[in-house]
């Protein structure tokens, strides 16, 4: 019993998402299901890892995860994290994982590592990854080397920064990747290796407002402007907007950003899924030289979908004049 004591604490909380999903009935289709205890049992190598503490906080795919439920999810993390465990690790869908991660990253204050995971098959598929995932967030929650790096994404052996991490593949099991940065570190042997020192960190208080709405909006060929004039009159107050190549748009489409951006912060990204957007290249009507003219911000290398996370939390804590700042880092 002494030596159990001895081992170190770690909590588990689990969200839903295909990690915890099973066929109920014969021919349809997989749905969240197994709670924590249930995913913790086909893993009983971890008694000798670490002292486990589990809860289940929601049974949802991750595409109905909101951004209220998520504050949830965090102050419980944080109650972990202020009676001494030596990590936490979430499990949930993937679909979001990248949002989700990022979304907690910008707001976790502690040094306690904060992993999240998932799976791309379900338990009752051959080669299911759960557990095997599970097992790689709980390793990487207990290694020294991870404290003080905020939140991570851990799978498929790779361990993940949440701003660079995204979903690259729909059903690959080799889904995750930090294009252009690489991971974190990796998995070798059940052993942690870490590839990158530690970068500092500066997080943001939590939202104290929950009601505002930032809108996020694609550009494509000759999409038509009608969207865009409406945005500021059904009560958003920030865009983001996933534009051609390095950060563009069509010539009515800037001329709509003009005039937005006197009404509420206005982000523009880059939708090819790699790469940075300029600043001083393109000079054309709708190029970003143009557009920063009329008050937008470039978003970097951040993706539409996690500037839109920066965007809310950063309008929920009154904070949004420092937009700016957080994306020049990027």
């Amino acid at each position: 019993m002494s030596e159990v004591l001895q081992l170190p604490l770690i909590a588990i909380g689990a969200l839903g998402g295909t990690v915890s999903m099973q066929v109920n009935a014969p021919g349809e289709g997989v749905t969240p299901s197994l709670s924590s205890e249930a995913l913790l049992a086909s893993l009983p190598q971890l008694e000798d890892l670490a002292r486990i503490t589990a809860q289940t906080l929601h049974l949802l795919p991750s595409a109905s995860l909101t951004f209220i439920q998520l504050i949830d999810v965090l102050q419980w993390a944080k109650a972990q994290a202020e009676q001494g465990v030596q990590g936490i690790v979430l499990t949930q869908g993937t679909d979001t994982l990248e949002e989700v991660a990022y979304f907690l990253d910008l707001l976790w204050p502690y040094q306690t590592p904060l992993i999240l995971t998932g799976a791309m098959r379900s338990p009752n598929q051959a080669g299911a990854d759960g557990p095997a995932n599970l097992l790689a967030a709980v390793q990487v929650a207990l290694a020294d080397e991870s404290q003080g790096r905020g939140a991570l994404v851990v799978i498929n052996d790779q361990i993940h920064a949440a701003e660079h991490v995204r979903k690259t593949d729909s059903l690959a099991m080799a889904a995750f990747s930090s294009t252009h940065f690489g991971p974190e570190g990796l998995l070798v042997e059940g052993r942690v290796r870490y590839l990158k020192a530690p970068k500092p960190r500066c997080s943001l208080p939590v939202p104290e407002r929950l009601d505002h709405r930032v809108a996020l909006l694609e550009a494509s060929l000759a999409a038509d402007t009608l969207l865009l004039e409406e945005v500021a009159g059904l009560g958003y107050e920030g865009l983001v907007i996933a534009g051609f190549g390095a950060g563009h748009v069509s010539q009515q489409w800037a001329r709509c950003v003009g005039q937005i951006s006197h009404w509420m912060p206005v982000i523009m990204a880059s939708r090819t899924g790699a790469g940075a957007t300029a600043l001083r290249s393109y000079g054309f009507i709708g190029g970003e030289m143009d557009l920063q003219r009329k008050g937008a911000l470039m978003a970097g290398f951040l993706c539409p979908r996690k500037c839109r996370v920066l965007l809310w939390v950063l309008i929920g804590c009154g904070m949004e004049g420092e937009l700016g700042r957080w994306l020049a880092a990027r």
